[in-house]
């Protein structure tokens, strides 16, 4: 706002309008033709305040399905996530990362999988099979968005010179994750433990370069079969012969699960990265 500041001598007020009329050299400035008393600085905005605050225009919907509400996890419903809980505060621009390699499951194990999860329901531990089935090298960290990329670009050149690999499992084990939140049962590696520890360290490297936590310093690699919500590691154990009995007298032989390694895959968020080994 420009203020105009002036003497008694410099100025003339007009008693009838009100209004100041400012002059050069004693001189009272003219009005121009069809100028109103009333149409001063003052009685503009007087007028324009008058008026009120015009209406804002509404935000389109589009644009507001961009930016969903954050989930508070206080009030999250967790029967959408089949009664599990977060290990760490769910927050906008945070994705869920974790390294590993897929397990494609064949008939035989679709066959033993349903027999132990018959098993332990009769002992009152009704498990959840895993909807998808891998061996991870890496905890579940979490990555900025702007990190993911420089992440997946540290850890594809780190594998150049990485040969394909088998390994497989056997034996029956029982986890929890560490809140003891939940209780799994998995089937440990028991032949290319060594090769595993190798692209461990591999990944554990880029962990370390974008300040995240490494693997477990004494690895039970492993594919896990199935979960329930609780604590449940005693009581699960305490059949684990039981279904290992099962796994070890499988049709014609004692199960072993297979697992071909011809690529290590990345999953952040709803995001998915493949990283092929040399044949």
């Amino acid at each position: 706002m420009l203020v105009g500041y002036s003497s008694s001598s410099d100025d003339e007020v007009d008693s009838a309008s009100g209004i100041t009329a400012w002059t050069n050299k004693g001189q009272t400035r003219p009005r121009t033709p069809g100028e109103d008393s009333n149409d001063g600085p003052a009685n503009k905005k007087h007028r324009l305040d008058q008026q009120g605050p015009k209406a804002r225009l509404p935000v389109p919907g589009c644009v507001l399905a961009m930016f969903p509400e954050e989930e508070d996890p206080e009030t999250e419903d967790q029967s959408l996530h089949d009664g599990r809980v977060r290990s760490f505060r769910h927050e906008r621009g945070n994705w869920a990362t974790y390294v590993y390699f897929p397990y494609p499951p064949d008939e035989d194990f679709t066959e033993l999988l349903e027999g132990l999860l018959e098993a332990a329901g009769a002992h009152g531990l009704l498990l959840t099979p895993q909807k998808e089935f891998h061996l991870t090298v890496s905890q579940t960290v979490v990555l900025r968005h702007h990190w993911i990329q420089p992440f997946v670009r540290s850890l594809r050149a780190s594998m150049t010179t990485c040969k394909r690999f088998v390994c497989s499992a056997g034996t029956l084990k029982v986890y929890s994750n560490a809140e003891r939140s939940r209780t799994f049962l998995g089937m440990e590696v028991s032949a290319g433990h060594a090769k595993l520890l190798e692209m461990m360290k591999i990944v554990d490297k880029t962990m370390t370069e974008f300040n995240l936590d490494t693997f477990y310093k004494d690895p039970s690699f492993h594919v896990s079969l199935a979960w329930c919500v609780g604590d449940f590691t005693a009581r699960l154990t305490d059949c684990l012969q039981e279904l290992q009995s099962l796994s070890d007298h499988h049709e014609e032989g004692p199960f072993l699960l297979m697992l071909d390694c011809p690529e290590l895959r990345c999953t952040a968020g709803n995001k998915t990265f493949s990283f092929p080994l040399e044949s």
